[in-house]
């Protein structure tokens, strides 16, 4: 087992592309680290400058404590799994297997004895002759994955070893992958840009954007305590619920959020209503998920919001309804964030809209240098129906909202809280 090191890492390509933007993080020793993000994040760039398969531009990458900049990529301890499997098409399948074996000169005898048990723990002892192009998806992922544990390295680097398999393959060799993994205790970096593998196979979560680092912890953590308004917006499925509120205190009774012609409370006793009401008179972003939703009947008291339904989701299981609650919704916008990652000065929301786009109704035009940049949109939250509900588009439906589990960011999109988690 290995401990691996970021510190203040950076990726310049000679074009001047951002491709990771001093990134901080410490992977522990058999720790399974995930890297999530979209696609053009860094995570991969990272992933490769572990390796040393690239340089780094600035900052260093350790490995137990020391630099690797004077390792070469065959004396890091790291075995690599890549997304399109990198198989030898003219190899058998125990040849690819034990090809870094045969590379370190170990005896045919031992040699053999590894690969067999290999391929036994991995299911695939019975393909043992065939080619690569004689495999289904599955049977490749795990030949790759053999031919990376043969070799017991420090490390395990895995590159959306998944995204090319269907849906149900991708489920089954999940859990596969962790489990092995976990059994053989090895550190891993595994990176993905599907939340769902991440949430289920890591112990903890790096969330990155545009080549920043956005948010660490736990599953749980990120997911129930994100660290800023992307990740908030990025976790779930389906996705938070974002809008604009605007803060007003009665000192000793409540924190009000107006949403449009509507308004929820946070009693004082919440301590996070002292967090929020520094915010007074100002606008913030709420997310709403919609486990903090219930439909009620019109005439219910409290914390209710109501409006109409915009349109149906149908899942079998259940129905999504979105909901036109009247309040403005706020839309991550990947292109509007600065490349260099710094903060543009600003006062109120204008600040979070050089981040975030609200986009315009319908009805709505927009005046040329408008365009692109703050237009407004109806926010629309999500209620879980029981299946094929009785009710169509433009039906009313009054929400309870639990505000202990709402979120809170500020206009440049950093959490509203209390402590650390």
């Amino acid at each position: 087992m290995s401990t691996v090191g970021l510190r203040d890492v950076s990726k310049v390509f000679p074009d001047g592309t951002v491709a990771v933007n001093r990134v901080n993080l410490e992977i522990e020793a058999g720790e399974f680290m995930v890297l999530l993000g979209p696609s053009g994040c860094g995570k991969s760039t990272i992933l490769r400058m572990i390796a040393g398969l690239e340089d780094v531009t600035a900052g260093e990458v350790w490995l137990d404590g020391k630099s690797a900049e004077p390792l070469a990529p065959r004396e890091r301890g790291i075995a690599m799994v890549f997304q399109d499997f990198a198989l030898y098409p003219h190899m058998s399948v125990g040849d690819n297997i034990g090809f870094p074996l045969r590379v370190a000169n170990v005896d045919p005898v031992v040699r053999n004895d590894k690969i067999s048990e290999v391929a036994s723990a991995l299911g695939i002892g019975d393909v043992l002759g065939r080619h690569p192009t004689q495999l289904s998806g599955g049977q490749r992922q795990r030949v790759a994955m053999g031919r990376a544990i043969v070799r017991r390295p420090k490390v395990f680097l895995m590159d959306e070893p998944l995204s090319n398999l269907d849906s149900q393959l991708r489920a089954e060799l999940r859990a596969e992958i962790s489990n092995l993994i976990r059994e053989l205790g090895v550190t891993c970096v595994y990176v993905t840009h599907d939340q769902a593998e991440a949430l289920t196979m890591a112990d903890r979560v790096a969330i990155l954007r545009k080549g920043v680092l956005q948010d660490v912890g736990t599953p749980t953590e990120v997911y129930g305590r994100p660290a800023t308004v992307y990740v908030a917006g990025f976790l779930g499925n389906p996705r938070m619920s974002l809008m604009e509120a605007t803060v007003g205190v009665a000192l000793d009774r409540y924190v009000s959020l107006r949403l449009g012609d509507q308004e929820l409370h946070i009693p004082w006793g919440d301590l996070r209503a002292r967090a929020v009401s520094h915010y007074h008179g100002e606008r913030i972003v709420i997310g709403m998920r919609p486990e903090a939703l219930m439909p009620v009947s019109v005439d219910t008291p409290g914390d209710v919001l109501r409006g109409r339904i915009r349109h149906l989701e149908h899942h079998g299981h259940e129905t999504l309804a979105f909901v036109d609650v009247g309040a403005t919704a706020v839309v991550i916008d990947e292109m509007a964030t600065p490349s260099n990652g710094k903060r543009t000065p600003s006062r109120g929301l204008r600040g979070l809209v050089n981040r975030f786009v609200t986009a315009p109704h319908d009805d709505e035009k927009a005046t040329p240098a408008e365009a692109g940049r703050h237009h407004r949109r109806p926010a629309e939250l999500v209620v879980r129906l029981a299946p094929y509900p009785a009710i169509t588009a433009g039906h009313p439906l009054a929400v309870a909202v639990r505000v202990d589990a709402l979120h809170f960011f500020e206009e440049g999109g950093k959490r509203i809280d209390i402590g650390r988690r």
